[in-house]
């Protein structure tokens, strides 16, 4: 089959859709772009595997492969894209718009778009010439649960030397990022007429001693963690979603508060919890409600890579650019857990991620697509 040119590979994956949502009205299957990418990485000698996720029907991971024996460099990246605001685009977000020098498109730069970068790179660097292993590796369900990065062992002897995930970081070396927990906590009281507080328990006022305490978490959590590498250099807890009651003349018997926490990298999971758990179950204890505390999705840790490690050092020097801390997520964590030298770095800014009408800069696709090429011609050729 004939290799599409840069731009039309661009054109197809943003044409589909692949959208991860925890919202089963907006989430889709990845299999489309999971059968293009396979499509364009046969004819050029990769052999790839596709497995569907194990409990979620519809989402795959695949794995292509070209080269023989241990080792070599693993190519990362996730297929599947954030939701989208229809009111507050101004272009279609499945149709790639070239205009004012940038490409605009939902996954232009988070992620979709690497794997056009990798294959263009591809089409130069002949298998003749090969001299160690190379592997893509594209993930369901980044921008929900992760899941398609818990599922890597479902391919057998997957054990690269080296990965380099493409997340967008203007192709500088991201060598370190905070990890990520989405938790819920739900306070259950007893409703009744508001004329008389004394014949329910109102989970309002039970949930606000509970935030009295979370603060209480964060401040220590604030005090007792830290690492200067990141622009802000302690864990966070953020009160991002609450909801309860139903009407003004109600007792309210319902509360619930959902909250965001980014560990630093080398923070224990059971830890963070154990500072959390300190200061609600004494309250838990003595309140006249029920609280209880889920996860919303797995935690997912924090993640470093050595700065002296040799995949940092020949990043830093095809970039012009010292590796750095970030406080966004990734897969890296993950994919670290292979036993190889992990690195995020890929084309677009990450302040374009997740934003209405996301685009990649045409001027940054050029040195983007020779520091790519570079990479990859170091490792294996």
């Amino acid at each position: 089959m004939q290799r599409p040119a840069f731009f039309s590979m661009y054109q197809q994956l943003i044409a589909t859709p692949s959208i991860s949502s925890m919202d089963s009205g907006w989430d889709h299957s990845n299999k489309g772009l999971i059968d293009l990418l396979v499509d364009w990485l046969t004819p050029l000698g990769f052999s790839c595997e596709v497995n569907e996720l194990q409990n979620k029907p519809g989402k795959y991971n695949m794995l292509a492969r070209r080269g023989q024996g241990s080792g070599g460099l693993l190519l990362s990246g996730h297929t599947d894209t954030v939701p989208y605001d229809a009111n507050r685009w101004n272009f279609d977000p499945f149709k790639l718009t070239e205009k004012d020098n940038r490409w605009y498109g939902l996954g232009s730069i988070d992620m979709k778009g690497f794997f056009a970068f990798v294959i263009e790179a591809l089409k130069t660097l002949p298998v003749e010439h090969q001299k160690q292993p190379l592997m893509i590796l594209a993930t369901a369900d980044e921008e929900t649960t992760m899941d398609g990065a818990r599922q890597l062992s479902m391919f057998d002897n997957l054990r690269p030397t080296a990965c380099i995930i493409g997340e967008p970081s203007e192709m500088r070396p991201i060598h370190a990022h905070k990890g990520h927990l989405s938790e819920a906590i739900r306070v259950v009281g007893r409703s009744g007429h508001s004329s008389d507080p004394s014949l329910g328990i109102n989970a309002i006022e039970v949930m606000h001693k509970v935030i009295q305490e979370l603060l209480k978490a964060q401040s220590e959590l604030q005090h007792k963690y830290s690492n200067k590498s990141f622009a802000v250099p302690a864990p966070t807890l953020n009160l991002g979603s609450i909801h309860g009651g139903d009407n003004p003349n109600r007792i309210c018997g319902c509360c619930e508060l959902q909250l965001d926490i980014r560990p630093l990298p080398g923070m224990a999971i059971e830890d963070l919890y154990q500072v959390i758990d300190a200061h609600l179950q004494p309250l838990s204890a003595r309140s006249p409600a029920q609280i209880d505390w889920h996860h919303l999705h797995e935690p997912i840790p924090g993640y470093q890579q050595n700065t002296d490690a040799a995949l940092v050092k020949l990043a830093e020097q095809v970039s012009q650019q010292p590796a750095a801390a970030v406080n966004y997520c990734t897969e890296a964590p993950f994919i670290q857990q292979l036993g190889c030298e992990t690195l995020v770095m890929g084309p677009g800014s990450i302040n374009q991620a997740h934003q209405p009408d996301e685009y990649l800069s045409m001027e940054s696709i050029v040195p983007s697509q020779q520091m790519i090429k570079k990479l990859i011609q170091t490792y294996c050729f």
